[in-house]
């Protein structure tokens, strides 16, 4: 079962031109991809369940696993998972570990400790703990459910080795930059750094990744 359709912030030409004004390297980023933008698939346990297929395993690899998995349950959803054992998903190529994950995650948006509801009230450090407190899913995994699923304008992953890379190269003639030096660079941005995150990846790779 594919996606459902990718949707877009409304708020992306705003924070472009707001950014573009303040900072020209990232001016010169966002010249440099015309009408490109964020966009999310709107499904929540869709983009997490996907995540934790991927961990550690290729691109093709996870693709093939999601396949499978649809073959078994149809439509991978919250119900589906629960009602199926470790062991039939394992055997569309799940680890163990990842079959437990995958229940884990289950159980938080069955019985609402996950859902629209909370997605649309609470706040991005609030989000994060829920986030975290499945298992299988950490900080940077939660962080990059808020920036493509949830679209949050103002998230900062310094976890992330491309966003410190692309900081290095940008704004310190290519030195690398640690998470304490690159919170200090990207103050100036708030608040809108998903927006100067997602340009600063565009310049390490062009074509746009999403979860």
């Amino acid at each position: 079962m594919p996606p459902p359709a990718a949707r877009q912030p409304d708020y992306w030409d705003t924070a472009c031109r707001q950014l573009a004004a303040s900072d020209p390297q990232l001016g010169a980023l966002i010249a440099r991809h015309p009408g490109a933008t964020l966009t999310s698939h709107g499904d929540a346990f869709y983009t997490l369940a996907r995540a934790i297929v991927g961990q550690q395993i290729s691109v093709r690899a996870a693709d093939a696993v999601w396949q499978r998995l649809e073959s078994r349950l149809g439509t991978v959803a919250p119900p589906r998972v629960l009602t199926t054992t470790a062991d039939a998903l394992r055997g569309s190529g799940l680890s163990w570990r990842k079959a437990e994950y995958l229940h884990d995650l289950a159980a938080h948006f069955a019985d609402g400790r996950l859902g629209h509801a909370l997605f649309a009230t609470a706040g991005d450090d609030e989000l994060l703990a829920r986030l975290t407190a499945v298992r299988g899913i950490g900080r940077w995994s939660a962080e990059m459910f808020l920036i493509f699923h949830l679209m949050r304008p103002d998230v900062l992953p310094v976890d992330d080795i491309g966003l410190l890379r692309a900081i290095g190269l940008h704004y310190r003639d290519g030195a690398r930059v640690g998470a304490r030096e690159a919170r200090q660079i990207a103050a100036a941005w708030a608040p809108w750094r998903s927006v100067a995150t997602w340009y600063l990846w565009r310049a390490l790779d062009p074509v746009p990744v999403a979860y």
